[in-house]
């Protein structure tokens, strides 16, 4: 459930695909493995001119251009190839790169096998009119199909895969934002109700006593009194109604968890019995997913992860359990802040990750009385089912 640390936005998402594409450059160091006897001096000066028309433009699209450039770098590349290849044998390693960047400019894939098709086969044909024996020629063209063809399609599949995860972010981001404009109108018609008939009520009397003041200073004393009573009301009204605004809801979250996991191809299930809660056990629950949900996505490895809340022997029992690799220690990723959290409750929290057998986390907290059979003396958080 959690481990070391991991990418969990887009901006180190973005720098470790460069970290990944740049140590690609490590595969140019097959233009100096060289078959052919040939005089050093006849190959090498040609691929370091090549190299360094190569290197600066690969390194400008993979950080900067990305999809603006890709499309006529990958020409430049197959371009190097027909040029070294009089010198050097192994030019054909500027093809794989070609085929690596033709994905992020947006061709599409019939497009883009036809063009490393047919990039293939001027390299055979030129092989072939510089006077290679067929053999080598008939092996570079098909070694150079096999992995140009295998390149494009794993960087083809990586792109598409990281195109998705954008999209269940940007879902996810607008997911969060109607849910915050939609909390902010809920919580003014709220006050207007709450507040809006208090408010008239303790101008009507404060008037009254105001008119009573010099004829009957009893009667005013009383309203006056009566504005008191109300404003306290009206008061502790407010404290309840911010109470429960501030408390995080555990259906929310769930909701939230959800498209954070699909952007890690993580299926979350859950399934929540109808519990009434005081709002400050439901935020610490609530909290206690988040961090949880949270863990499985970046260090588990998992594939599946279920939640489930129920009342068990007049506690509220929370479990978290995913498929992962499992392994983890009671403490640190957040663990020991959902420990102390708990333990404010008067909760517990049990922990069982063997190493390789996925993750169980166990959240108990005991209801109060008045909480378990929901009565109307005190807030109490109502979550209904969810399957």
């Amino acid at each position: 459930m959690n481990h070391s640390p991991a990418p969990s936005s887009a901006a180190p998402a973005a720098a470790e695909h460069d970290r990944i594409a740049l140590w690609s450059l490590l595969y140019a160091g097959f233009l100096f493995v060289n078959w052919e006897v040939a005089p050093l001096v006849r190959w090498l000066p040609p691929t370091l001119l090549t190299l360094a028309v190569f290197v600066p433009v690969y390194v400008h699209v993979v950080r900067r251009a990305r999809g603006r450039g890709a499309l006529p770098a990958a020409a430049l590349f197959a371009l190097l190839t027909y040029v070294l290849l009089p010198f050097n044998v192994s030019a054909n390693t500027y093809l794989i790169y070609a085929a690596a960047l033709l994905p992020l400019g947006g061709m599409r894939p019939r497009w883009s096998l036809l063009a490393i098709g047919g990039a293939i086969a001027l390299l055979g044909v030129e092989a072939v009119w510089l006077g290679w024996p067929t053999r080598y020629a008939v092996l570079v063209t098909a070694i150079s199909a096999i992995i140009a063809c295998a390149v494009y399609l794993a960087n083809h599949f990586a792109h598409e895969k990281a195109l998705r995860q954008a999209e269940l972010k940007l879902s996810h981001d607008e997911v969060r934002r109607l849910a915050a404009l939609a909390e902010r109108e809920r919580i003014g018609r709220d006050l207007h109700d709450l507040l809006g008939h208090t408010l008239s009520l303790i101008t009507l009397k404060s008037e009254l006593a105001n008119r009573l003041l010099e004829r009957d200073p009893q009667a005013a004393r009383h309203e006056m009194v009566e504005v008191e009573r109300v404003a306290r009301d009206a008061l502790a009204q407010v404290r309840r109604a911010v109470s429960g605004i501030r408390a995080a809801g555990i259906a929310a979250e769930l909701a939230a968890a959800r498209l954070l996991l699909e952007t890690g191809d993580v299926a979350l299930d859950y399934h929540l019995d109808e519990v009434a809660m005081p709002p400050a056990i439901e935020t610490a629950l609530a909290l206690v997913v988040r961090e949880a949900v949270t863990n499985i996505q970046r260090h588990a490895h998992a594939s599946r992860a279920r939640v489930t809340l129920a009342v068990l022997d007049r506690a509220v029992e929370l479990r978290i359990a995913d498929d992962g690799r499992g392994g983890i220690g009671a403490a640190g990723n957040g663990l020991a802040g959902m420990q102390e959290r708990l333990q404010t409750l008067g909760g517990t929290l049990v922990i069982e990750s063997p190493r390789g057998g996925g993750s169980v986390l166990v959240a108990r907290v005991p209801l109060p009385p008045q909480a378990s059979h929901g009565s109307a003396g005190q807030a109490v958080a109502h979550v209904a089912p969810l399957h």
